[in-house]
């Protein structure tokens, strides 16, 4: 799962084989730090984005979820 740092926040994004299909499913999780080095926020819970998108390898979903997430980043920091 690959995942950024980006500013305080974690951004784990990640493409997942759908069951039953041949296609790939984009997801993205946002964490933050707490008050606890050993615990994290989850500021967006793991969810899988994009769902009208037919993405055809792990990559594609990869590189979409990585999209996804930046703009969910975005309206977090505003």
């Amino acid at each position: 799962m690959p995942i950024k740092d980006i500013d305080s926040y974690e951004v784990e994004f990640t493409g997942e084989a759908l069951e039953g299909t041949a296609q790939w499913g984009a997801y993205v999780s946002i964490l933050a730090p707490s008050a606890n080095p050993m615990h994290m926020h989850v500021l967006y819970p793991k969810k899988r984005v994009s769902a009208d998108l037919t993405l055809l390898d792990q990559q594609a979903a990869e590189a979409e979820a990585e999209r996804v997430a930046m703009t969910i980043l975005e309206k977090l920091r505003s």
